[in-house]
């Protein structure tokens, strides 16, 4: 790689034969933030202090598990003949993808052993995430990866962005789209968004919006990705998920507003876990 003026090293810390890195940092921050904002809006929504923290705890670490054994799927005949390479998280290959299908199963059995309505929750912890997703790609950019195809300086240069970006995204000689940035923009746009309309919508909108808005930012971000898991040759397995989490949002909005007859967020207060069809949850 070819260093310049403005590079930053993705070793944020040696601790002799282990590293900390910037990528694991901001991870953290981007959790932590998330959840000092998620627990001012469950304290207003007339749930126990408490309610978060095992959520957000086993969701976490589910999460980041199930982010990796998805990722070893989508990549298995490598990790057949290399089963060692497996536990190696250090050596890259997370998928978002498969933390959010983690962390939503778990939080869904969290929330049914607490009593605690998921969608009611889900909407308080909705914005949370996407703001998270987005602080974490910048983990992304100190690694130097997820990032998209060759591109020419001046075109980097016409977007206006920091030299410490076009500096850093200059790598082995050659200038990469910043997909790390487009992704972050979208996601901290995203949560100016949910948190702006949640009081206004029902219960289970503001979850099933942030499916639909990650999701549509995603599928073009992917497009532009050099390193995406395929299914097959030409279908990247993060943009046919982004097409499913788009319909799943989209029906589960449509059934929230007609069959199951959700209450208006800002009315509601601590809503348990729904126990029948009419119930209004």
């Amino acid at each position: 790689m070819n260093l310049t003026l403005n590079y930053i090293d993705p070793i944020a810390l040696p601790l002799g034969p282990l590293n900390v890195r910037w990528y694991g940092i901001i991870i953290a921050c981007g959790i932590l933030i998330g959840y000092f904002i998620a627990q001012t809006a469950l304290k207003n929504a007339g749930f126990d202090k408490d309610a978060l923290v095992d959520i957000l705890f086993w969701s976490a670490i589910v999460g980041f598990i199930s982010a990796r054994i998805y990722f070893v799927i989508f990549q298995f005949p490598f990790y057949a003949q290399h089963p060692l390479e497996i536990p190696k998280i250090w050596h890259g290959g997370i998928a978002i993808h498969g933390g959010i299908i983690g962390g939503f199963i778990t939080g869904l059995i969290i929330c049914k052993k607490k009593n605690l309505n998921p969608f009611h929750i889900g909407d308080i912890i909705a914005p949370s995430m996407i703001l998270a997703q987005g602080i974490g790609r910048w983990g992304n950019f100190m690694n130097h990866e997820a990032h998209g195809g060759p591109v020419s300086r001046t075109f980097l240069e016409n977007l206006h962005i920091p030299q410490f970006i076009i500096d850093n995204m200059y790598i082995n000689g050659v200038y990469y789209h910043p997909t790390f940035l487009y992704e972050s923009v979208w996601d901290v746009l995203g949560f100016i968004f949910l948190l702006t309309l949640r009081k206004h919508l029902r219960v289970g909108d503001t979850l099933a919006l942030y499916l639909i808005w990650y999701s549509i930012g995603r599928f073009f971000v992917e497009g532009l990705r050099t390193d995406s898991l395929m299914l097959t040759s030409h279908i990247r397995v993060a943009q046919l998920m982004s097409i499913i989490l788009i319909i799943a949002g989209i029906i589960m909005i449509v059934l929230r507003h007609t069959k199951y007859r959700a209450p208006r967020y800002k009315e509601a207060q601590a809503l348990p876990w729904p126990t029948s069809k009419g119930h209004k949850s």
